[in-house]
Parts: structure tokens; C-alpha cells; sequence
């Protein structure tokens, strides 16, 4: 049976994507997890025990917090020496951010 088309043209997402897309919503809806990205949104990169501070987390819960996020492809780490640094995965993250914050912006 063929995927129906949406009014745009376009074809509805399988299930496969559907369970991504809500596994990454999920994952940004964490309180925690949402300061170390506006966090990282506005510093470009830091170090965990910056990220920790802003996020009001123990630098352990944030270690947990930002392994989940690297999972998601959402952050990435770049290692220098024994020091890691995370800066938001890609300009597409910065994109969702910004469009929400845009989306947000229209009621006020």
C-alpha cells in the first residue's frame, strides 16, 4: 500500500522516523538537558565542568546528560589532552533552537 501524500505533496514519516523524531523531542524536553544546549547555543563550546555549572548539574549528571545528547547526534565532543569540550553537533541544531525560540517569540 503506498505512503499517502500530506497537502504539501510530501509523504507522511514511517514509523522508524516518527520514533527518532520523538526520541529527540523527548530528550530536549529534559530541563537539564535544555540548558546545556541554550547553553552550548550561546557559547559555541565548553567544557563539562562549565556546562555542569550553567546547567546547575553535578559534573557527573551532566557527563550522563551530555552522552545522551552525543547518542542523539544533538552535541558533539572534541578532545585536547584530558580536557573534553562539546559544542552543539551541527547548524541544524542551532536551526531547531532558533526556530523555537522564534516560534515562542510570536505570542509575545
Amino acid at each position: 500500500m503506498p505512503n499517502k501524500t500530506i497537502s504539501d505533496g510530501s509523504t507522511p514519516p514511517s514509523r522508524e522516523r516518527e520514533e527518532r523524531l520523538t526520541e529527540t523531542f523527548r530528550l530536549l524536553a529534559d530541563p537539564g538537558r535544555m540548558r546545556i544546549v541554550l547553553k552550548l547555543h550561546a557559547e559555541e563550546e565548553l567544557a563539562v565542568g562549565d556546562l555542569a555549572t550553567a546547567a546547575g548539574l553535578s559534573p557527573t549528571a551532566c557527563s550522563q546528560q551530555l552522552r545522551l545528547l552525543r547518542t542523539a547526534r544533538l552535541v558533539r565532543k572534541r578532545r585536547d589532552g584530558r580536557h573534553a569540550y562539546y559544542s552543539l553537533f551541527d547548524d541544524h541544531v542551532v536551526e531547531l533552537i532558533e526556530l523555537v525560540e522564534k516560534h515562542l517569540d510570536e505570542d509575545e
